[in-house]
């Protein structure tokens, strides 16, 4: 080339250069990237071999695989930013609107009909889950997790009939458990325990003003020495 000729010739280097592939069919061509590493990087960049070019600055070369794994990376960053994101705003909308709110041990039972075998005795049997229970409105709810957006189960305040202390029971680690039912009109029974008796008082509590509030006359503790 004509030395006066490559004198007008000024070159700028991309920022990012494709070099060319040894096999014109290989899908893992190399892409070099030249960029300020992050302060903060992903597990999967920090595994990438970033070196240092001519000019000061960070350069490491990828694949395109690993081009296009980083990017479905982010988008599932972003994905699950959005998702707790929805969690968080749920958990307040239920704190600021919910009456009364707290983790229980629930287990349901069904109250045999009119002409049907009375059920098994299964008061033994050790099936408390624990829900994160809801008193909203006029419904009760019951959710897996307080982060969860929606509810597992829910029952109408005005289909409750009872509300009553049960008798509280010893586990085998030595922690007493203080029990109260909440019986529909559907024959479904909810019962609630809770290694707080304070906590159990005050479900008993509001569960009876909110159901008379709502016209209906469930039966219901007379005060704490019932538990």
């Amino acid at each position: 080339m004509d030395d006066s000729l490559s004198k007008k010739i000024k070159v700028i280097p991309d920022h990012f250069e494709v070099s060319s592939p040894t096999n014109s069919n290989s899908d893992h061509s190399n892409i070099e990237c030249t960029s300020t590493p992050p302060t903060k990087i992903s597990s999967s960049l920090r595994g990438l071999p970033w070196s240092s070019s001519t000019n000061g600055q960070e350069k490491v070369e990828i694949t395109a695989a690993e081009l296009e794994s980083l990017r479905s990376e982010l988008a599932d960053l972003e994905e699950r930013e959005s998702h707790l994101k929805a969690q968080l705003e749920n958990v307040d909308e239920i704190l600021r609107s919910a009456r009364l709110t707290g983790y229980l041990y629930i287990r349901t039972r069904w109250t045999a009909l009119p002409g049907e075998p009375p059920p098994l005795d299964d008061n033994d049997v050790d099936d408390w889950i624990p829900r994160f229970v809801v008193l909203q409105g006029p419904c009760i709810f019951l959710y897996r997790l307080c982060t969860d957006l929606s509810p597992q189960d829910s029952s109408l305040l005005s289909d409750i009939v009872e509300v009553t202390p049960m008798p509280s029971f010893t586990r085998e680690d030595g922690e007493t458990r203080y029990v109260f039912k909440i019986s529909t009109h559907h024959g479904l029974r909810y019962e609630c325990s809770s290694s707080s008796k304070i906590q159990v008082e005050s479900w008993l509590s509001a569960l009876q003003t909110d159901c008379k509030n709502l016209g209906g006359d469930p039966e219901v503790p007379n005060g704490p020495s019932d538990l």
